[in-house]
């Protein structure tokens, strides 16, 4: 079958390699080069734990603080905030204990087999050298200051989770850099990360194409279909692609896509911010996650990348870098001795979904057409298995993954 792959992100690169073990002749449609927007800027995380959704319950409350301060982990453009609004809602709504455990649930089954779904493409496209299995350790500047994330901790823990309590003796054998900052560790010993997720997505889409997928420098902005099927993809050039079926993998940009097959998904957009210091003289050895500092630090080929911000302000609203400043300020009060003499600064779009699952399924009305997007904060950890779960939907074979949760009609 000749499908045309939306997207050439991590999610459209893993579907595509999965799609093409199938045999299927793949076609990717994408305006901007592959690994690039949030597959360029993520802090690479690779980890089986990271099933918590973003909302928590009661973090509404802490809300209105983040938003009065400057240097907070969220910020809402004032002129977008009416935009936004009904998406706040629904996220609130998703963020009491029930849904929280029934959230967690799925983001686990669906990242639990992590390591699994990258190993095959991975080593086809000798690639396994940008992805390591170290760990990740979560750090506190005490076991008190630890109890304010406990219930989150035991519910990774209640599914499956391998967390172990490190002491501060062992955490400054583990990560010398974080002596006398952090007194307290969890560490997560099935997490790993990618040294280099653009070079990691251009890997896996270089040996899609040397196995035979074209590649169409241009955008998707609607389909032709006939009946219950889509015949082909209409481009922004003015062309059409006629394809046997359609991947929608175009991450914040899903959403006029899915309208156009049918379906209201509330996707927005939460900007990102990283870090990434050139110049870093630290020694680490693991993915480091400081929630007192809402900050992943994740040491990487070209330097320390520091990630962990969030903006609403839509898609086309220029960067404003004053977040990515204080990022790079709170590496400072983490690791006073830090050589930051180089660094670069990044602005992406994650796109998320109010209640942290992402859309994966075949769109309700069409036989041909299946949507996967809206990872959020999770793509890279959820691409290999989404890839997967998409080929055997297209091939008709039951998942491996119960795929309810995600159905893309579920909003």
């Amino acid at each position: 079958m000749h499908l045309a792959v939306l997207g050439t992100g991590i999610v459209g690169a893993c579907t595509a390699a999965w799609l093409q073990r199938d045999g299927h002749r793949i076609t990717f449609v994408s305006p901007t080069p592959p690994g690039e927007a949030c597959s360029f800027g993520n802090a690479g995380s690779l980890s089986p734990s990271a099933c918590l959704p973003v909302g928590m319950p009661g973090m509404w409350k802490q809300v209105p603080a983040w938003l009065r301060d400057p240097d907070g982990p969220l910020r809402i453009e004032p002129s977008y905030l009416p935009t936004v609004l009904p998406w706040l809602l629904r996220f609130v709504r998703a963020s009491s204990r029930a849904e929280v455990v029934r959230i967690a649930t799925a983001l686990r089954c669906l990242l639990a087999p992590i390591f699994e779904s990258y190993a095959p493409l991975l080593a086809h496209a000798q690639a396994e050298h940008l992805v390591r299995r170290s760990g990740c350790l979560y750090v506190y500047s005490s076991g008190h200051a630890a109890a304010k994330w406990q219930w989150g901790m035991n519910l990774r823990r209640q599914l499956g989770v391998d967390l172990r309590d490190v002491d501060e003796a062992a955490l400054a054998q583990l990560e010398p850099d974080l002596r006398g900052r952090f007194r307290f560790g969890i560490l997560a010993p099935d997490n790993g990360s990618t040294v280099d997720p653009s070079a990691l997505v251009k890997a896996l889409h270089a040996q899609c194409v040397a196995d035979g997928a074209q590649s169409l420098n241009d955008a998707a902005i609607g389909f032709d279909s006939s009946s219950d099927r889509v015949t082909a993809v209409r481009l922004l050039s003015g062309g059409r692609l006629e394809c046997e079926g359609v991947v929608v993998a175009t991450g914040a940009w899903s959403r006029a896509l899915a309208q156009s097959l049918g379906l209201s998904v509330p996707l927005e957009t939460q900007r990102g911010y990283h870090v990434t210091v050139q110049s870093s003289n630290l020694a680490l050895r693991h993915t480091v996650m400081a929630p007192e500092y809402n900050l992943m630090v994740n040491p990487m080929a070209m330097g320390l990348r520091l990630a962990g911000s969030v903006e609403f302000a839509g898609l086309k609203r220029q960067p404003d870098y004053r977040r990515a400043d204080v990022l790079l300020a709170k590496g400072r009060e983490m690791f006073p001795h830090l050589d930051v003499s180089r660094t670069s600064r990044w602005m992406g779009h994650r796109p998320c979904l109010p209640d942290s699952l992402p859309v994966i399924g075949r769109a309700p009305r069409l036989q041909n057409a299946w949507l996967a997007f809206g990872h959020g904060h999770v793509g890279m950890c959820g691409g290999a298995t989404t890839g997967r779960e998409v080929a055997h939907l297209v091939a008709g074979r039951a998942p491996q993954v119960d795929l309810a949760p995600f159905r893309p009609d579920r909003f």
